[in-house]
């Protein structure tokens, strides 16, 4: 049973949930976040980086818990230093620590946090009952936190987050803690409420898998600094290079697809040549033809994720993808 908690919301496809701009934050010498610029539009949007990088900060700076030393944010065109209460009735925070009150019945904790965010009582104690048991926690919502699984803990924490029918939800590593079982179910979980109760998303977390898996886009922090944003399917694209590899080295297939105006590059019995178009293909295989080359190996490559994110954290995202994508990566770095 899929339960919705709130009115379908108007169209905001066209419009940035999140904006920031030079966003920084030290604690004392330590740049925890280096001017920070990047957009949020709607669905789920990954917030990835190591430990360290940042993440937890730029989601406290967003929720109006920590004040930037620099720089402007804007959740839903409210300003986050000048307007939290407006930031808060529109967000649901999953914190990534374990902050649950042991001795309180799920029901009545989740119900709490309803009424903490203005819920009346008696609307308070639905919610809490519809959250838990959309969460999976139907039947465990009269017992004690404390009894429950890690697991289980983190599904208290994602109810009292929706409880209150939020526009947007900040989840800082939803899965930590969890097994192989669990964050496949956590991830599920987020995906129902992204694309079922079209509830905005932001997914912090280290893992790719997580982020590759349940976001539609991706911002990547690293030592503070915005390294790479926007739609994985823009970022995950082919690369502007065809791979070649034939059974032994072969100057002379080289040479003839030099000669047919193509900029390549060998390395031993493997080849890289340009992608301008589907006709690079037919080239290939001519010049192959004609140098009696025994290609064992075509293919354009495609990035993934991890090529994205390794290639931010050496420091060079257009160097490392060879200008595949540089300025879509860089939106944000400055």
């Amino acid at each position: 049973m899929s339960i919705d908690l709130r009115e379908p919301p108007p169209s905001i496809q066209n419009h940035f949930v999140v904006e920031t701009k030079d966003l920084t934050k030290r604690y004392g010498k330590i740049l925890a976040l280096d001017r920070a610029s990047f957009t949020i539009s709607s669905g789920c949007t990954g917030l990835l980086g190591p430990n360290g990088a940042g993440k937890s900060t730029l989601i406290k700076l967003l929720l109006g818990l920590l004040t930037p030393d620099q720089g402007e944010a804007t959740i839903e065109g409210h300003d986050v230093k000048t307007q939290p209460m407006e930031v808060r009735r529109l967000v649901g925070y999953m914190p990534e620590i374990d902050c649950l009150p042991n001795d309180w019945l799920a029901q009545d904790f989740v119900r709490y946090m309803g009424e903490l965010h203005g819920l009346p009582t008696r609307v308070a104690i639905q919610r809490a009952s519809d959250t838990l048991y959309h969460v999976g926690l139907g039947e465990e919502r009269y017992r004690a936190i404390g009894g429950f699984s890690t697991g289980m803990k983190q599904r208290v924490k994602l109810a009292q987050a929706l409880v209150h029918d939020p526009r947007i939800m900040l989840l800082d590593e939803p899965t930590n803690g969890l097994d192989p079982a669990g964050r496949d179910e956590m991830l599920a979980l987020i995906g129902r409420i992204t694309h079922e109760m079209e509830i905005n998303v932001i997914l912090s977390s280290h893992l790719l898998i997580d982020i590759e898996r349940v976001a539609d886009s991706v911002v990547i922090l690293n030592n503070g600094r915005v390294i790479a944003q926007g739609a994985l399917r823009e970022l995950m694209t082919a690369t502007p290079a065809v791979t070649v590899r034939t059974r032994t080295p072969s100057a002379a297939l080289v040479e003839a697809l030099r000669k047919r105006g193509y900029s390549v590059e060998a390395n031993g019995d493997e080849v890289q040549v340009e992608y301008r178009s589907e006709d690079v293909y037919d080239a290939i295989r001519d010049a192959a033809v004609e140098t009696r080359a025994a290609i064992v190996h075509l293919k354009r490559r495609v990035l993934s994720l991890e090529d994205i994110y390794l290639a931010g954290q050496e420091g060079s995202p257009a160097g490392a993808l060879q200008n595949g994508h540089a300025a879509g990566m860089t939106g944000g770095t400055r």
